[in-house]
Formats: C-alpha cells, sequence, structure tokens
C-alpha cells in the first residue's frame, strides 16, 4: 500500500452562537459593519466549562466512528494547537488517552492558521513510511484569547474542532500528491500574545491584556497571508503536476471571504470548488480547514479521484498549501 486516503472526517462547534449583532453592539460598530468586512454572520464560543481537550475529542470521536475503525489500529495523533489546556504538558497525550487511542503516539502542533496543513503533511508521510492510520485533529478556543475591546480579532475568531483520519491506501496516488510549507519569520510580530512564554513569563503584576491576542497591522497581515496563501498553493500544485483548473474542492484557511475570494482568483481555480463555512463559523485559526472538508463533505461529496487543494497562512507568519488527490 503506497497510497494514503481519508477514511474518516469528523468536526465539533460548540452550541453558543455568538450573532454580529452582539459584537457590533458591544465594539459601537453599524449593525452589517462585520458581514460587510468580513463575510461572517455568526461564530460558535464554547461554554465555560469546556476546555480545548474537549471539543478536540468530539471532533476525533466523530472522525473515528464516521471510519468504522478500531482504536487499536491508530498509530499517531497529531493535535494542531494554539490554545492547549496548558502549556505543559501537552494536550494531544490526554486526548489520545480519551479517545482510548492506547496504541497512539500523541504530539501537540503549533502552527497557528496553518496547522492544519503542517500537520497533515507529516501525517500522509508518517502512514506512508509506517503504513499505520493517524488522526489529526485541529481545534482552537480563540474566544478566551481574543480583546473584547480590540476590534481587529474580536470579529474574527471563534472556537471549533475538525479531525481527518488518514490511512495506507492501495491506490498509489491517492494521498498528498504535492504541498510546499512556509514560513516568514521577519513579520513575526503581526498576530502576537505577548506574555506567558519565555520572553515574558506570568507574573504577579501583569497586565491581563498582554495575555490577550494582539494584531497589530490588520491590512499588513491580509496583504502577506494573501501573498503567502497563494504562493504556497502555486508550488504545491507545480509539484503535484496538478493544474488549477484541474481542483475539485478548493479549501484555503476561513480567514476572511474576501480574503479566500481573493486567493481563488489569483491562483485560478474556478469559482464553484471554493468551500465555505466562514459565514456560520467565523475563523477558528488551524480548524478551518478540517471542519470545512468534514462540514462539506454532507453537501458535496468526496469520491475517489477527487483533488483538493488546501492553503492557509496565520501568525508567525507561518503558511503552506497541500494537493490532496482523494
Amino acid at each position: 500500500m503506497s497510497g494514503v486516503e481519508i477514511i474518516g472526517l469528523g468536526h465539533y462547534a460548540p452550541e453558543r452562537i455568538v450573532p454580529n449583532a452582539e459584537i457590533e453592539t458591544r465594539l459601537g460598530l453599524e449593525p452589517g459593519w462585520i458581514k460587510r468586512r468580513t463575510g461572517i454572520e455568526a461564530r460558535r464560543y464554547v461554554g465555560d466549562d469546556q476546555a480545548l481537550s474537549d471539543i478536540a475529542i468530539k471532533a476525533g470521536e466523530a472522525a473515528i466512528a464516521s471510519a468504522g475503525l478500531s482504536r487499536d489500529d491508530v498509530g499517531l495523533l497529531l493535535l494542531a494547537t494554539s490554545t492547549p489546556d496548558h502549556l505543559l504538558p501537552p494536550t494531544a497525550p490526554l486526548v489520545a488517552h480519551r479517545l482510548g487511542l492506547d496504541n497512539a503516539g500523541g504530539i501537540d502542533m503549533a502552527g497557528a492558521c496553518a496547522g492544519f496543513i503542517y500537520a497533515l503533511t507529516l501525517a500522509d508521510s508518517y502512514v506512508k513510511s509506517h503504513g499505520t492510520t493517524v488522526l489529526v485533529i485541529a481545534a482552537n478556543i480563540l474566544s478566551r484569547r481574543i480583546n473584547p475591546a480590540e476590534r481587529s480579532s474580536s470579529v474574527l475568531f471563534a472556537d471549533a474542532a475538525g479531525a481527518v483520519l488518514l490511512a495506507p491506501s492501495r491506490r498509489a496516488d491517492s494521498g498528498v500528491r504535492g504541498a510546499h510549507l512556509a514560513a516568514k519569520g521577519a513579520h513575526y510580530g503581526l498576530i502576537t500574545i505577548p506574555a506567558g512564554g519565555s520572553r515574558k513569563p506570568f507574573a504577579r503584576d501583569l497586565d491581563e491584556n498582554e495575555t490577550l491576542m494582539i494584531m497589530s497591522d490588520g491590512q499588513a497581515v491580509y496583504a502577506k497571508a494573501v501573498a503567502m496563501m497563494t504562493r504556497a498553493a502555486e508550488i504545491a500544485l507545480e509539484r503535484s503536476g496538478v493544474g488549477a483548473n484541474d481542483v475539485t474542492h478548493f479549501i484555503p484557511h476561513q480567514a476572511n471571504a474576501r480574503m479566500m475570494t481573493t486567493v481563488a482568483q489569483h491562483i485560478g481555480v474556478r469559482p464553484e470548488t471554493l468551500r465555505s463555512t466562514i459565514a456560520q463559523f467565523g475563523n477558528s485559526s488551524a480548524a478551518t480547514i478540517p471542519l470545512t472538508l468534514s462540514i462539506s463533505a454532507n453537501e458535496k461529496t468526496y469520491k475517489a479521484g477527487d483533488t483538493v487543494l488546501m492553503t492557509a497562512a496565520g501568525a508567525g507568519l507561518t503558511g503552506g498549501a497541500a494537493v490532496f488527490r482523494w
């Protein structure tokens, strides 16, 4: 078996729906401002009793159930998140334990909005080299990291989880056919949470706002993310030997509706291939692509031979793209 196939998809979006009106009222924005700027109509926030592991487990459970696979057959869990349960220990071992993955390794991957792309490419290689099944979960609770008084992050970010289960396939042409991973550390400070790491540890006199997200230049983030997502996708397509017109499903990171449309136009994919969930679920960072994969599967059935192009960019700046043959 030299190929890789997705045998299970799952997602979880918290029950609490936060409409634009709630945020527009708080920030003093005119009605309709958020939708016009971002394409978002509502987003989901977790309950007070939910942690990152709780929502990751729900998405993982759904993916495993849809595959009908024995949990003993899963050899690795990759958890893409920027909001783990704790700084230490990593959250993946807890998620693996609670999912009953007794034979699996588990590790957190902090790749910001591009975390799922990084995890997917690593998972694909692991399946091919070790012949075992890998569960990839991307999940974030960003509602606890936004500054309620800051417009740029308050209008965008949300909570959600998505999961894919990868397994060996007899179809040699299935799996990641081309990928490109990118990092532009020169723009490291465009999106940041200043405190909590080794650069600025927690302290008694720490200003609470320094533990919240800061987006210092929204226009710069937009421009650089568009450029990174576009270029990464072009390189991934070239490496896969696939043309933009051959893409069956285009699933970009759901950062902003206008951004996704712009990237699609730059790459040259057909408009009808764009899959989006941003209107009702907002931007949950790394979780947006697997969330959209899972939700779209209920509307646009994926079939053998379909070509899925995924691309993302986010804090760091980190980014990447992958061409997956279903």
